[in-house]
C-alpha cells in the first residue's frame, strides 16, 4: 500500500494533503507556514501517516509555460528528497486554488453568511489544503486509471 503526501507550496504557506492507504482518494491535511521549520512539520506528517511518495503542485502560467515560482519550487523538490529519501512526482497545479476556493459552488449565489464563511476560509489558508488535495488527487486519477 501507498500512502501519498501532497504539497501546494507557496512562499507564505504550504498546503498540505494526504492519500488514503489505497492511493485513492487525497484529502485536505494542514497548512504548514514556509519557515525555518518547515521541512521538520513535514518530516513529522510523513512518519506519522507513513508516507511513501510526494505529489506537488507544478507551478504554471495561463500558456502553460513555467512561471516565476517553479525554480523555488525545484529547489524545495530537491530539498524533499535529500531530506527524506522518498519518490516526489510533479503535477500540473492549473488554478487549483481557485478551483479550491469556489468548492464546487461555481453557478450557486452565496448567501451573506456563506461570503463571511469563504472569506474567513481563504484568510485562514485552508484553500491551500484544499488546493494540495486537488494536486493529488489528479495525480492519483492518473495513475489509477
Amino acid at each position: 500500500m501507498t500512502r501519498f503526501l501532497g504539497i501546494d507550496y507557496g512562499t507564505k504557506r504550504i498546503g498540505v494533503a494526504i492519500s488514503d492507504e489505497n492511493g485513492v482518494l487525497a484529502f485536505p491535511k494542514e497548512i504548514i507556514l514556509n519557515k525555518i521549520d518547515t521541512f521538520k512539520n513535514l518530516g513529522k506528517i510523513i512518519k506519522e501517516e507513513n508516507i511513501s511518495e510526494i505529489v506537488i503542485g507544478e507551478s504554471v502560467d495561463f500558456s502553460g509555460k513555467l512561471n516565476a515560482l517553479s525554480a523555488r519550487i525545484e529547489v524545495f523538490i530537491l530539498e524533499l528528497r535529500e531530506k527524506f529519501n522518498l519518490p516526489v512526482h510533479k503535477q500540473k497545479e492549473f488554478l487549483t486554488s481557485v478551483e479550491a476556493r469556489k468548492g464546487g459552488n461555481t453557478k450557486k449565489s452565496l448567501s451573506q453568511s456563506q461570503v463571511h464563511s469563504k472569506v474567513k476560509q481563504i484568510k485562514s489558508g485552508r484553500i491551500d489544503a484544499g488546493a494540495a488535495a486537488l494536486i493529488l488527487q489528479r495525480y492519483l486519477d492518473k495513475i489509477n486509471k
